[in-house]
């Protein structure tokens, strides 16, 4: 692990550490400060200056153009007779909520019926309602109309939002006032459906609980406790069913509504990656389901799925059996209840092989596995045989994203495919488990819709290849090369001359970076000949939890060596050079990018750090960040002296070092990762006189930094103008 020496800024002492004595930025924490807000005016005012030129304004209208394209595919859910979507276009910004038959859907144009129009929403109402989701009441009986949805709305794309309910039917608002609607206030947390007069809520209750102080919420910013909530009855007077510790995650609560196996359950967070699923029995007694607080927890109908994260031994001695970390395990849950413990092994890892995801249909269960980064699935009938006896799905594509969806797992085993890579757009297909034939490799996947093509792709290669990281592991990475790149006598997957090249990684949260088509990046990068690469480092998932705990707390360089060894790979072996590379990274990907500018300066000549976190001793205290402590480490321990310290980039800078050009970007209404980070790492960058760097703060948006399409193409028209201004040679 590498070192450095204390920062100027650093405070040994704990109890004052972030002080303004101890870090002159701090003021620029203040989210909606009028001192704060000048200065994010002013260095947006800068940005823009330097980069909003003709050229951006070109990447800006090709941005537009793909997010506005009327004839992008509209992704629907199935709830009853109507297939629903969330459409957001130039004409409507905002959004709009819809729905259509299944044979209007399968036309070219179907016919939309509107429900919500949140522009028309936000004209009536004077606000800025980002659309946040919304969950439909299933009726009691199979044939009769879904009647009621809850709707959730946030200000700017913040993480908290308002719940209100809406008449399906009469397409409108429930009231309060008269009619006793469901209405939650603006907080983080949710509502979910039990039956048509009762829900279960799950927010900041603030004063609602009479008496008591607001203690509603963990040390995280989430909810904690859970209520059951009647049609008309005060929130203060619903009823306690459940309470997490105030130094725990969160608790949410839900209805399974699956007829004849209706059932209710809290998900009780005790930490990022511990966690319990509770059953709350018609009794009134709570059922814990017993099983590793590390491991994913799903019930089905009669079954009980475990996704195990670490190793788990059952029983003792002679009778012990082991299951390994990764496995998915299946017991029939109305015998698991009764004591018994006789699990089914349906998954095992391997070094190339993970389980990213599992879906149920009505008599099947189908399993997303990775292997080495490439989607395969498999098709596992329940009860069959001692693994349910796994069938492939053939006649799918050997690389790239391959998704599944049930369409209705309450009535049929038919299921949504979505295929795509990163330079063929997106196919929707439809396919029936019921039908298939697994002797014939005619699975009858029926073409549903096809997306648009936004670049031209001839010439263009995509090429899986592995970098060498510093501790000998083997790090898979996507090269994609611009047309008339390849050099056949190099393998023609290694460009004659070095090209322009961005590299993009995240590896964190065991979240996997799989292919998929990169329609910006197609049309503002690898058109005008740029390379675009892709980095599978440790800390993700591509390799299921041993992947992701290989670059944990005090492991987490291991994640920046990944990163370093595909950068070295594609020097030496002549994609680019260092003045021609550029990185790229959001939010955990925005720590990445901050290591790598402060720990490999000389690997890149520049780098766009988006909604990032950078100040690793004080991440705990803002906002959600005391969530992430099982992922980074506690700042208030030991863990900053072990570790934390040495990848704190706002800790890390150095005077008198080369850094790259820096592009920040984050959002004021980012109530995820605090806004905060990128201000302070700007302002010291700035006054250490760091060399070109830049920053641009969207006033809404969230943590995804836009709140519509108009603000997500400004972003990434700005950070495209900017990485080709630095990496081609050109102004």
């Amino acid at each position: 692990m590498l070192h450095f020496p204390p920062s100027r800024y650093q405070s040994a002492d704990p109890e004052t550490a972030g002080t303004p004595n101890d870090d002159p930025y701090r003021w620029l924490e203040a989210v909606d400060g009028a001192e704060s807000l000048a200065w994010v005016e002013d260095q947006n005012r800068r940005t823009l200056a330097r980069f909003a030129d003709a050229e951006f304004a070109v990447l800006e209208t090709g941005l537009r153009e793909i997010l506005d394209a009327d004839d992008r595919i509209p992704f629907v859910v199935k709830r009853g007779e109507h297939y629903y979507n969330f459409w957001q276009d130039a004409e409507h910004p905002r959004g709009l909520w819809r729905r259509t038959t299944w044979d209007s859907y399968r036309q070219a144009r179907p016919e939309w019926e509107v429900l919500i129009d949140v522009d028309a929403l936000n004209a009536a109402e004077e606000e800025n309602w980002v659309w946040h989701g919304a969950s439909c009441l299933e009726p009691k009986h199979p044939g009769e109309p879904w009647e009621r949805a809850l709707i959730s709305l946030s200000r700017g794309g913040a993480d908290a939002d308002v719940t209100r309910e809406f008449d399906l039917i009469g397409k409108r608002w429930i009231g309060t006032d008269d009619e006793n609607g469901f209405e939650r206030p603006e907080a983080k947390g949710g509502m979910s459906w039990i039956d048509r007069d009762t829900v279960f809520v799950y927010t900041d209750f603030g004063g609602a609980d009479s008496g008591s102080e607001n203690d509603s919420l963990t040390s995280s910013g989430y909810p904690r406790r859970v209520k059951r909530w009647r049609r008309g009855e005060p929130l203060r007077e619903a009823e306690t069913v459940f309470e997490a510790g105030t130094r725990e995650l969160m608790a949410v609560a839900f209805r399974d509504h699956t007829r004849g196996f209706q059932r209710d359950f809290i998900h009780h967070a005790l930490a990022f990656y511990e966690q319990r699923l509770i059953e709350l029995l018609p009794d009134g007694q709570a059922f814990p389901i017993e099983v590793p607080l590390s491991a994913q927890a799903v019930v089905h109908r009669d079954w009980l799925l475990v996704h195990l994260r670490d190793d788990w031994t059952l029983g003792e001695n002679e009778a012990a059996v082991a299951y390994p970390s990764g496995a998915l395990l299946a017991i029939d849950y109305p015998a698991f209840k009764r004591g018994e413990r006789n699990f089914t092994t349906l998954f095992v890892p391997d070094a190339h092989r993970s389980l990213e995801g599992f879906e149920w249909t009505r008599h099947y269960l189908v399993l997303d596995i990775l292997e080495d980064v490439k989607h395969r699935l498999q098709v596992l009938t329940p009860g069959q045989g001692d693994d349910w006896s796994p069938q492939p799905i053939p006649g799918l594509p050997d690389a790239g994203e391959i998704g599944v969806a049930a369409v209705d797992d309450e009535e049929s085993d038919e299921l949504f495919v979505i295929t795509t890579d990163y330079l063929t757009p997106t196919t929707l297909s439809r396919m029936d488990l019921a039908q298939r034939d697994p002797a014939s490799s005619d699975e009858r996947l029926e073409t549903i819709k096809r997306a648009p093509s936004f670049f031209d792709t001839d010439g263009m290669q995509v090429t899986q290849r592995f970098a060498t990281s510093l501790d000998g592991t083997s790090i898979p990475y996507f090269l994609v090369l611009p047309a008339g790149a390849g050099d056949p006598t190099n393998g023609n997957d290694r460009p004659a001359a070095p090209l322009p090249t961005l590299l993009y990684g995240y590896g964190g949260f065991e979240i996997s970076l799989t292919p998929h088509y990169i329609a910006g990046a197609g049309r503002s990068w690898l058109s005008r000949g740029g390379a675009y690469v892709v980095a599978n480092i440790r800390g993700g998932g591509e390799y299921g939890p041993r992947w992701h705990r290989a670059a944990l707390k005090g492991e987490r360089h291991k994640a920046f060596e990944d990163f370093a060894a595909v950068a070295e790979d594609m020097v030496a072996t002549g994609v680019t050079t260092p003045d021609k590379l550029g990185i790229q990274g959001g939010s955990n990907g925005g720590l990445l990018v901050g290591n790598m500018i402060t720990r490999y300066p000389d690997h890149f000549a520049a780098a766009v750090c988006e909604v990032p976190l950078l100040d690793m001793q004080r991440y705990h205290l803002l906002l959600a960040g005391a969530s992430w402590m099982a992922e980074y480490g506690d700042p208030d321990s030991a863990d900053w002296d072990d570790f934390l310290q040495d990848y704190s980039p706002y800790h890390n800078l150095r005077e008198g070092v080369g850094y790259p050009a820096v592009l920040f970007t984050t959002s004021t209404r980012d109530d995820r990762v605090h806004p905060g980070h990128a201000r302070k790492m700007m302002a010291k960058m700035a006054a250490m006189d760091a060399g070109d760097v830049y920053y641009y703060e969207n006033t809404e948006g969230g943590h995804g930094g836009a709140a519509d399409n108009a603000q997500r193409a400004k972003l990434s028209a700005l950070a495209w103008r900017f990485l080709w201004n630095e990496l081609s040679g050109a102004e």
